[in-house]
């Protein structure tokens, strides 16, 4: 059975029988989590082990677990800092913070792997203008190149844990006001400038990159249709201009952002046809049932061979992770994040 392109999520801590049929469908093809989800590392190691057993290839199984304020899972994991702690002093101690991100890449990898989840929704490759709230320090630095190196830190820490990386919001979210979870965000900077600045992140670690999500954001100079739904961002841009391989993840379908697009069913086909490989729908299970009944896809096996990429290899049990020197070694410096040769200068 192939992966299909839709990724949905769940209402509790364990599958329904709803839930169940749903994911067996032959459009779905993975299981995004949510805080909602989670009650201690051993209900959610449980949960993700019932998904994989429902099909062959297992669904693949995603969450939001950048660190800072967008971490699923808290209780019974590390904290992870912000990216932009982990980029706060990049220019006086270019070194330590590339190590700090490195760190942080594998240990949030590790111990997701550790529970069951195949990849982490990071990381943020977004700019920090400092005039997005939505983004803020989940961006590393408002500096490309400083973000270039430090997410690429932060990819080579996944990778040694086994889990890839899906860099998000492409082509940038950092310099718009507007929460696309809520409305439609419009930059209204020119193609030039973007490529220039925005877009390099994305067109440096291209190569690191099992994933790519576009943002619900029109780019009013370029197209009129928001990033995820244009067939010149996704197409034109992503895949021919900069020449990524990987497999193109929509941002959530039930966001504001992406009510321009119609219904959900529409939403779905309009992603798709623009060159998403794989559609979310979250938090609305009524719009999955929408999406699952109307969307026409047929299945294609390089989509199937992006997703397969994505799929998290040689996990340890949490207990075995949380035995090793190395894990013990990288909580230990991510809970003092001082920069050295100058104490007076403070991570938060």
């Amino acid at each position: 059975m192939t992966l299909g392109p839709l990724m949905i999520d769940i209402a509790g801590v364990t599958l329904t029988d709803v839930e169940k049929e749903r994911l067996q469908h032959p459009l779905v093809g993975g299981v995004i989590l949510f805080s909602r989800n989670y009650q201690s590392p051993q209900q959610i190691a449980e949960l993700t082990a019932q998904i994989r057993n429902l099909r062959q290839p297992h669904l693949l199984i995603a969450v939001d677990h950048e660190g800072g304020r967008v971490q699923r899972f808290r209780q019974g994991f590390t904290h992870i800092p912000p990216a932009g702690a982990l980029g706060q002093h990049f220019h006086s101690h270019a070194k330590h913070c590339l190590q700090l991100a490195e760190t942080a890449g594998w240990l949030m990898a590790a111990e997701l792997r550790a529970v069951g989840v195949d990849f982490s929704f990071a990381p943020v490759l977004d700019l920090d203008y400092g005039v997005s709230d939505v983004i803020g320090d989940r961006s590393f630095h408002r500096d490309p190149d400083s973000v270039s190196k430090l997410a690429a830190a932060y990819i080579k820490g996944m990778k040694s844990a086994w889990m890839s990386a899906v860099g998000k919001h492409f082509p940038g979210h950092g310099a718009v006001t507007v929460d696309s979870h809520k409305g439609l965000p419009i930059d209204e900077r020119h193609f030039e400038d973007i490529w220039a600045k925005d877009l390099v992140p994305f067109r440096r670690l291209s190569p690191l990159l099992a994933g790519v999500m576009p943002a619900h954001i029109v780019f009013s100079q370029c197209d009129d249709k928001p990033a995820g739904f244009s067939d010149f961002w996704v197409q034109q841009i992503l895949r021919q201009k900069i020449g990524f391989q990987g497999a193109v993840f929509s941002d959530d379908l039930s966001m504001g952002g992406a009510a321009i697009a119609g219904n959900a069913a529409d939403r779905a086909q309009s992603a798709l046809a623009a060159g998403c490989d794989m559609a979310l729908v979250c938090n609305d299970p009524d719009a999955v049932d929408l999406v699952l009944d109307n969307l026409h896809c047929e299945p294609e096996p390089l989509r199937h061979m992006r997703l397969l990429r994505l799929h998290g290899r040689h996990p340890l049990q949490l207990d075995e992770l949380q035995q090793q020197p190395q894990w013990q070694q990288a909580v230990s410096m991510l809970d003092d994040l001082q920069p050295p040769a100058e104490p007076q200068l403070t991570l938060v």
